[in-house]
């Protein structure tokens, strides 16, 4: 059997091969991430009995997953190692260093220690596809939360009052739809009272009349609050940020 470790970093690549009874192929050599190079790679492996050849990187967040689907789409069979096992294995050698060099044979000799393998599966490519817009949503939730959480702490500041005017939720079409063209008190209460009528009215499907416009124009004229500009863009700015994430 012939064993290749291949040590994954960002923009370059290293690999080295050694056979089952320890002796060195191939002596480390180096490969940038890019698909002419790559091609280079996988010529010089393909002088190896691929049957008779397993391949083993290091996991390496996504700085490998072009080189592994290149791996598998050139027919190599592939293991992702798992760092606590050639962690494991540096431990025991006597030359403790660690050099993306010396790793490729790290590599190498914990294929070698293996019983059993599992090899990365075209399915297993296709899964990784289906998990990333999961993840990317996931992450945009948590960006939308903590922006709400923001600018609830924005509107406390500079309004405190609209919260007895939207008992419900401030964050709803209708106080984005408010705040994003006036962020504070002076400012609704500057708003000519057709507009802001109109405004609540079409934001909030007509939930919303000129009665509460009255009511929210006469709740700005008690606020205590002070005109803050620099709150108010970060009103502004929270607002723009939740519809994207929304999006």
């Amino acid at each position: 059997m012939i064993y290749v470790g291949i040590d994954i970093a960002k923009l370059n690549h290293f690999a080295s091969t050694i056979s089952s009874d320890g002796k060195i192929l191939m002596e480390p050599f180096e490969s940038s991430n890019d698909a002419k190079v790559l091609h280079i790679l996988v010529s010089r492996l393909d002088l190896l009995e691929s049957d008779n050849t397993i391949t083993g990187l290091g996991s390496t967040a996504h700085y490998g997953d072009n080189l592994i689907r290149y791996l598998v789409a050139s027919s190599f069979n592939v293991c992702v190692l798992n760092p606590t096992k050639t962690s494991s294995m540096r431990k025991n050698n006597i030359r403790k260093t660690k050099t993306d060099k010396f790793d490729t044979y790290i590599i190498a000799k914990t294929l070698m220690m293996q019983d059993s393998y599992r090899f990365v599966t075209f399915y297993d490519l296709d899964l990784t596809d289906f998990k990333q817009p999961g993840r990317f949503r996931q992450k945009a939730i948590t960006q939308r939360t903590r922006l709400k959480i923001q600018l609830t702490s924005y509107v406390n500041q500079v309004f405190p009052e609209l919260h007895y005017f939207f008992r419900s939720d401030l964050h709803q079409k209708s106080v984005y739809a408010l705040l994003k063209e006036a962020p504070s008190p002076q400012d609704i209460a500057s708003m000519y009272m057709t507009h802001l009528s109109h405004l609540l009215t079409a934001a909030s499907h007509g939930h919303f009349k000129k009665e509460q416009a009255n009511k929210l124009r006469v709740l700005t004229r008690k606020s205590v609050s002070a005109d803050d500009s620099a709150l108010s863009i970060q009103i502004t700015q929270a607002i723009a940020q939740i519809k994207l994430l929304n999006s």
